[in-house]
């Protein structure tokens, strides 16, 4: 929730409108009973607190209350609001091992200084997103010629364990043999999948 910058700012708005509201119920039901000309009549009051505490509670767990108020709520941010309301975890599925990742190029990596074509990246089943350069300009969807360099960030989206190594990885014999060792992982992933939904 807190990682998602439009749903980081709903979050804290109704945050605030709850924190809002709940002191203005306090007050009430302060307000209410200690301010009562009679404290003779404080039953039906409480009788009428608690059936207004139970309608809330029934409205709060209606699931078909739910989906209309979901569904009014997208309506509004779509026709009162600019904000992108999509929701990126679940269009690139991130979960079950899989996430977008930004990799600070250094100089001295295995992917510094050569064009994203040469790097092969997605035969270890990483996808490069977007690079972001040093000057602020952000390249998205990059072609194969596009050069990624020292100080660049490069937005990935592919499996967490093959990051971690990536990340590690220097230029030289050693990184290239890392790559097909990499390459290799990703060949025998698809294979496990394909048999398991080939036995479906």
């Amino acid at each position: 929730m807190v990682t998602h910058p439009v749903r980081r700012r709903i979050l804290m708005w109704l945050m605030l409108l709850a924190n809002a509201g709940l002191i203005t119920v306090i007050s009430s039901l302060v307000l209410t009973f200690i301010s009562a000309a009679k404290l003779s009549n404080w039953l039906p009051r409480l009788v009428l607190l608690v059936l207004g505490i139970a309608i809330l509670w029934i409205v709060a767990i209606n699931r078909w209350i739910k989906h209309f108020l979901s569904h009014w709520m997208q309506w509004a941010l779509r026709r009162w609001t600019r904000l992108d309301v999509r929701d990126y975890a679940s269009l690139l599925h991130l979960s079950d091992g899989y996430a977008v990742m930004e990799l600070q190029v250094d100089a001295g990596d295995w992917i510094a200084d050569r064009p994203l074509r040469e790097t092969n990246l997605r035969q270890e089943g990483i996808i490069v997103l977007g690079i972001l350069r040093p000057d602020g300009a952000y390249l998205g969807a990059p072609r194969g010629t596009t050069f990624i360099r020292p100080n660049d960030v490069v937005l990935l989206y592919g499996r967490l364990d093959a990051f971690s190594e990536l990340d590690s990885r220097q230029a030289g014999s050693t990184g290239e043999q890392a790559h097909q060792d990499a390459i290799a992982d990703h060949q025998q992933l698809l294979l496990e999948r394909a048999r398991q939904d080939a036995a479906k």
